[in-house]
């Protein structure tokens, strides 16, 4: 099928809830092709999901062999392949007495997360969740509630009680929104829908001391940064902070769905038999997969491409932005969680560069995110960099003149 029957068919069955423009048929490391055969540099890796590129032969390889021996089995049964992958990533965590639970998306692990802080508050009538103003944390009615922005909330009130709002990076916001009934506070180390704004260096211990302090805990939402994608296994280690608790999804499974929240020693058996529970979560399938990602990050030490590559790249976009300081502002991010920060909307530099054969996403009005594998070579970022500068060439001289703004690279 060609991409134009693609979307006549999408349309007459599909809800409209999105807007797709290109129809994408086959992937393979950074590289995607659409239904008519054209080749794009995929900088947007599915939203920062298929961390270890597409189609990488040790998933394949993993997935295959799972589905010929068993796909799914309820949770009412051991699995073998669920303790493996809670004991890994409970070690990579860090944190003390580390257990896990298995579901399917970063909305289900943040809406878990909401119910442990809970259900450990309940006997000590604490409830409220303070999130930050401008985060993203998934679309269930709890977790579009605690999203701190309120386009996702029209019109679909009443919305849950209990969530109030702080200032991200501003310790005195948080103190103030605390309450006798707060019982935790729910962070990202990155806010990537919100900007790709990171944490302060000092913010997030600050906030972890607060916590201690007040008796409530801290809860991160790796859901986007975690899994090697700023460099460390998790956004919040690079900031030596351990949470009470954080949800992972998106590049945990590679583009299988999975799910998790990890859980230290203060929550690690708040929930007990009856309290949460998921059909499909931590199957045999979407453990195998998670697994092999694990295994390839490790085995082909991802992290350390992910600091070299993050870190060559600022410095290509870098020069570029310094060309063009009339109209962008600056390169903020960590590891491969990088934005072009604009003084104009992003949306024509992402078309621009999807016309030249390039994937990126614009957020929060004007920012272009860029999400490249963490397996992404020299000479692919090199590639980009070429196209980047081809693109902002070109609408530099669509543009009207701007006032100068200088570059803030960091």
């Amino acid at each position: 099928m060609k991409t134009e029957e693609i979307a006549e068919l999408q349309k007459e069955y599909l809800m409209p809830t999105y807007a797709p423009s290109l129809a994408l048929v086959e992937g393979s490391g950074t590289s995607v092709w659409d239904a008519e055969g054209n080749e794009y540099l995929d900088f947007v890796s599915g939203i920062a999901v298929t961390n270890i590129g597409h189609c990488h032969p040790k998933m394949v390889q993993a997935v295959q062999d799972q589905v010929e021996t068993l796909v799914h089995v309820s949770n009412l049964y051991y699995n073998g392949k669920q303790p493996q992958l809670a004991k890994a990533l409970s070690e990579h965590s860090g944190l003390l007495g580390a257990k896990c639970f298995f579901c399917n998306s970063g909305a289900e692990a943040n809406e878990g997360l909401i119910k442990l802080a809970r259900l450990w508050g309940s006997d000590k009538g604490k409830y409220e969740i303070v999130s930050m103003r401008q985060s993203f944390h998934g679309r269930t009615l709890a977790t579009l509630t605690a999203t701190g922005q309120d386009k996702v909330k029209t019109g679909f009130g009443p919305l849950p009680e209990g969530f109030v709002y702080a200032d991200f990076n501003n310790l005195q916001s948080i103190e103030e929104a605390i309450t006798p009934k707060t019982a935790a506070v729910l962070i990202e180390a990155l806010q990537g829908e919100g900007g790709v704004i990171s944490a302060d260096p000092e913010f997030l211990s600050s906030l972890r001391k607060l916590c201690d302090e007040k008796g409530i805990l801290l809860l991160c939402d790796e859901v986007q940064c975690g899994m090697g994608r700023t460099g460390r296994w998790f956004g919040f280690q690079n900031y030596d902070v351990q949470p009470d608790a954080f949800s992972l999804a998106k590049g945990l499974g590679n583009g299988f769905p999975i799910g998790a929240i990890v859980a230290g020693s203060t929550l690690a058996d708040t929930f007990q038999v009856g309290h949460h529970a998921t059909t499909f979560g931590g199957t045999p399938l979407a453990c195998s997969a998670a697994l092999s990602v694990i295994g390839v990050i490790e085995e082909e030490d991802l992290l350390a491409n992910t600091l070299m590559m993050g870190a060559y790249l600022v410095e290509g976009l870098c020069e570029i932005a310094m060309k063009h300081k009339k109209w962008v502002a600056g390169i903020r991010g960590l590891g491969l969680l990088l934005g072009i920060v604009l003084d104009v909307p992003a949306f024509p530099l992402q078309k621009k560069l999807q016309e030249k054969g390039m994937l990126s996403l614009a957020t929060a009005g004007n920012v272009l995110r860029l999400l490249p594998p963490l397996n992404v070579s020299q000479e692919e970022i090199d590639q980009a960099l070429k196209l980047i500068r081809e693109a902002c060439e070109e609408l530099h001289e669509e543009m009207a003149p701007l006032s100068p703004n200088p570059c803030e690279c960091s």
